[in-house]
């Protein structure tokens, strides 16, 4: 049975990502026991001002750390920056 702290974890990760202008579409994002995990392809959205995306994901991981929700943030991504 899936925790419902984990989906909720994984609805609040998946927004983060939106508002910060990270496509996350082509990576897979799981979160298991309050540890979100970003495996896959990270690219930024079309018309976001990203110029560093592997430093605007090490960003994001330290604000979503801070969430209660979510306890660690593993991310095992390749970055492509357009």
């Amino acid at each position: 049975m899936v925790d419902a702290k984990d989906v909720r974890a994984l609805r609040l990760a998946r927004t983060e990502f939106h508002k910060h202008g990270i496509n996350i579409m082509r990576a897979d994002i799981r979160v298991m026991h309050g540890i979100l995990y970003i495996r896959g392809l990270v690219e930024p959205e079309r018309g976001s001002a990203i110029n560093d995306l592997k430093h605007d994901m090490e960003v994001l991981a330290r604000v979503l750390r801070q969430k209660t929700e979510i306890r660690e943030v593993i991310l095992d991504c390749n970055y492509v920056q357009s």
